[in-house]
């Protein structure tokens, strides 16, 4: 079997406080006399039930640590560690979402914070040769209105290049209002050219999928694992050409399916839909880009398949048409080679 770290690839679902390292987590605590809850000082993943009190859990964790990152150099280490993350698992390409109102108020605002956050990934690209383009992303747990002012302002940074706001994204609890109450926010940041990169389907099934492509018109759903329920909602999703960012792990530790086997990663591959793996939140869920890759090999994924999945990454990426050429012929070059061979690396390896 070839190396996984070797594998080009793209990671399209990571969550800003989410890809802390726990190391970080503990080390910021300590230095801060911050008592952690019980979930988040063993090495064991998050295992919450699919439900509100699941949800509340969950939650009650990511705030947990949230709460560490109160000034700009720890901004900007969550940014450079998960940048060298990436790096070590051979991601060319990383999506990186963030709710900058979470920091605003230890450095002056969300203008501030988003550019931080910027800045540091303008220097993570050149330095580790990972690119990162930022998603800004509203939430389900705040009023549709403050949506649109984090709209406006990802649409005053929008760009393609690394280091720029590529996306505008909706996260949280689908179960929380109405797809459609965030239809106004979400054009507000497409006339900027911004790509539509909601979550949905996940928590809530192809109904709710149906609501989100309705009013939000996503060029990739976060998650959208629930529309193998629905083959002809699967079809339709795939001949609008909307991406899918697959998690496993995460999958299974809220509960949406009893373990990694059961996530039905094949049927959607086998549809023809355009895949991306992500991590999501590696710091609850203790699983990383690869290891969502080695999920697709204890299922039954071939290396051919797994670097058809990589590929399907790139082009479920926002990256530029050149720099995707570039990555697909890559993965070939890795699927040429032998066995264990470390055929490809990646510049951006620390």
């Amino acid at each position: 079997m070839r190396p996984l770290n070797t594998l080009p690839k793209a990671h399209l679902h990571l969550h800003f406080t989410g890809s802390m390292r726990p190391s970080t987590l503990f080390e910021l605590a300590d230095a801060r006399g911050i008592r952690l809850p019980s979930n988040l000082l063993d090495n064991h993943p998050l295992h919450v039930p699919a439900d509100r009190r699941g949800w509340f859990r969950f939650q009650r964790a990511y705030d947990a640590a949230r709460a560490l990152v109160k000034d700009e150099t720890v901004m900007r280490r969550i940014i450079k560690e998960a940048a060298e993350d990436d790096a070590s698992e051979g991601a060319v390409r990383l999506e990186l979402q963030v709710d900058p109102t979470s920091y605003a108020p230890y450095v002056g605002g969300i203008t501030p914070a988003l550019e931080i956050i910027l800045d540091e990934a303008k220097i993570q690209t050149e330095r580790t040769g990972v690119q990162i383009g930022i998603i800004v992303a509203a939430s389900r747990m705040h009023h549709p209105l403050s949506a649109r002012t984090l709209a406006r302002l990802a649409s005053q940074y929008a760009g393609d290049q690394p280091g720029e706001v590529i996306g505008f994204g909706l996260s949280n609890d689908e179960r929380n209002g109405f797809s459609g109450d965030w239809q106004k926010s979400f054009a507000i940041a497409r006339r900027a050219g911004l790509a539509s990169l909601p979550h949905g389907g996940e928590l809530v099934g192809p109904q709710g999928i149906r609501d989100v492509v309705k009013y939000l018109h996503p060029t990739r759903l976060g998650h959208g694992i629930r529309a193998s329920e629905d083959p002809r909602l699967l079809e339709e999703l795939i001949e609008r050409g909307i991406g899918f960012e697959i998690c496993p792990h995460s999958n299974v530790s809220l509960g949406i399916y009893g373990q990694v086997d059961q996530v039905p990663l094949r049927t959607l591959y086998d549809a023809g839909a355009q895949i991306a793996l992500g991590a999501d939140d590696p710091l609850l869920f203790r699983s990383r880009l690869n290891d969502q890759y080695q999920v697709a090999r204890q299922t039954g994924f071939s290396d051919s398949e797994l670097a058809e999945l990589a590929k399907r990454s790139i082009r479920a990426s926002l990256a530029s048409p050149n720099a995707k050429q570039k990555w697909l012929k890559d993965i070939d070059t890795w699927l040429q080679s032998p066995p264990d061979a470390p055929t490809y690396e990646n510049t951006a390896a620390v």
